[in-house]
């Protein structure tokens, strides 16, 4: 029997590490800080490692540097393989690992989020490095996770790993994460490799917004900024995703509205072969960031385990609402139970 193991989840990204201020206190007021390893695709990956799928994670790093150890350590306890060149520093103006700070916000102050990516390793990753024969052919890959950040950062990377995905068979999801800030200056280039790789996948996921600015999908003919209106706003914008995108089977979004820092409204609207829209429901807020990567986890895992697609809007709207309990910026449950308790409104002690 061969011992090669599949992965169900493959992401690639460029990882970095994130500097929290304790007691939900805002970054510029100093004090103390927690340290965590961070990429929103590994943020969405984490659901189906924690819940037992095997996962693979390709990424650069840092050769020495201590931010590499601990965030390869990091990975691995989450339980994902993962693959990636270490690059020399090339001295301290070099290379490094981006670095995110992002405090909590409290009450009616809002979180800030500020990134500092100068000389990041991720931008290094190229196709390669890498042996994408044996990962997609050979070790077999059912689906690979793209966002649009990575997407921004290593063009050319991942467009060989979605030609190789193609190659192989593996299912391609696609996060837009539209970022203003990335796309400066690159609108031609960007707007290019995002039609490619959106042309490859079968799973897209972003707001109205993210459509029309990524992929130029037209936008509604007008709408509000309620949560109604942005429901029917998307509803009325698949039909032209799904014309422009034959081999996408499955779009999705998510809902906010933010009462306070604490205290959101969270939807989503999936839709495959027909909407599910889960109206939004009030939950509490620990740390917001991630939150959507959490829904999308949650949406992945459940198409990996074959459910419908009423059953997987379920599971990420729960997942999702996991991850902005936690201090982390990742989901991480203990297991489908305790995700399903939330989507329950279940939070009565379990014994």
């Amino acid at each position: 029997m061969s011992s090669v193991k599949k992965s169900a989840l493959l992401v690639p990204t460029s990882m970095g590490v994130r500097l929290t201020p304790a007691g939900r206190q805002p970054a510029h007021a100093g004090g103390l800080f927690a340290l965590q390893a961070t990429s929103a695709e590994t943020n969405v990956a984490s659901v189906s490692s924690f819940l037992g799928l095997p996962v693979k994670v390709l990424t650069a790093f840092v050769k020495g540097h201590p931010f590499a150890a601990f965030i390869r350590s990091d990975l691995l306890g989450r339980g994902m393989a993962v693959e990636g060149p270490e690059l020399p520093q090339g001295g301290p103006w070099g290379l490094r690992h981006q670095i995110n700070i992002a405090d909590s916000g409290a009450g009616a102050r809002g979180p800030r989020v500020w990134n500092d990516r100068a000389g990041e390793a991720g931008r290094e990753l190229r196709a390669e490095d890498f042996d994408l024969e044996r990962i997609f052919g050979e070790e077999r890959v059912e689906i690979m996770h793209l966002s649009g950040l990575i997407a921004a950062i290593a063009p050319d990377f991942c467009l060989a790993l979605t030609e190789a995905a193609l190659k192989h068979g593996t299912r391609i999801s696609f996060d837009l994460n539209y970022r203003a800030s990335f796309w400066k200056g690159r609108e031609a280039e960007l707007r290019e490799t995002f039609l490619r790789i959106a042309s490859s996948a079968e799973i897209l996921i972003g707001n109205e917004e993210d459509f029309q600015l990524c992929l130029g999908v037209e936008g509604p003919a007008a709408g509000g900024k309620d949560l109604s209106s942005k429901t029917d706003a998307f509803l009325e914008m698949i039909s032209r995703v799904r014309a422009l995108f034959p081999r996408v089977s499955l779009i999705a979004t998510t809902l906010r509205e933010v009462l306070d820092a604490e205290t959101h409204l969270w939807g989503v609207v999936v839709d495959s072969s027909r909407p599910v829209v889960i109206p939004p429901r009030q939950i509490r807020v620990l740390d917001r960031i991630g939150g959507g990567d959490g829904f999308v986890g949650g949406l992945l895992y459940g198409v990996l385990k074959g459910w419908d697609i009423e059953r997987c809007a379920q599971f990420g709207w729960a997942a999702g609402a996991l991850a902005v309990s936690l201090e982390t910026d990742y989901a991480r449950p203990a297991d489908e139970e305790q995700v399903w308790s939330i989507w329950e409104g279940n939070a009565r002690v379990s014994r």
